[in-house]
């Protein structure tokens, strides 16, 4: 009896053991299937981050490089405006200068008569009026009409003043600098 016994408890035992061993390696198994699906998916996860910060790193690259853009052409505008006044203002001056001086601007009126019209009135200061004294023999059917506001240059009126020509130093500026601004923009590119 005490072998039956014996024989019992080593039975008991042993299926005892093996349940247990059963059990640890279901639960070893578990855990082992467990710490692969952490694993997975903290690799999902950390994939799906990346991907983010790199669709997040290309964005604002884009943005940067749109921001740089914008930028550089804002500063190529804000330079070519800076040049454009510069020369704009530089190009006044020495039409100022030219017109400054009465015989200069005399003969610029005899130019700009000559062959336009055949009678018409010429409109200046007192010192042209005087420098034009010499070529009103060639201006026969033009009058010169003094007019003291007048700083610089002169002013054509013809067909009885319906049509009229300015030639100030402000009208000729501004249209030689509207000429030049498409060469000005071309340079600037």
């Amino acid at each position: 009896m005490s072998e039956d016994i014996q024989s019992l408890l080593e039975k008991i035992n042993k299926e005892g053991v093996e349940k247990a061993r059963a059990q640890a390696a279901d639960i070893i198994d578990a855990a082992q299937k467990e710490a692969a699906k952490i694993v997975a998916d903290a690799k999902a996860e950390a994939s799906d981050e990346k991907a983010a910060a790199q669709r997040d790193a290309e964005r604002y690259m884009l943005g940067a490089t749109e921001t740089l853009r914008q930028a550089a052409r804002d500063m190529i505008a804000n330079v070519e405006q800076s040049v454009t006044a510069l020369l704009e203002n530089l190009l006044s001056k020495n039409v100022d200068l030219s017109l400054a001086s009465p015989e200069n601007a005399a003969k610029l009126v005899c130019a700009a008569v000559e062959g336009v019209a055949k009678s018409g009135e010429i409109v200046c200061n007192k010192e042209i009026a005087q420098a034009l004294q010499a070529q009103l023999a060639s201006l026969k059917n033009f009058t010169v009409v003094v007019d003291e506001t007048s700083l610089s240059g002169f002013s054509v009126k013809l067909d009885g003043g319906r049509i009229e020509h300015d030639f100030t130093a402000q009208t000729i500026s501004g249209e030689l600098a509207k000429r030049l601004r498409p060469d000005l923009a071309a340079l600037m590119k």
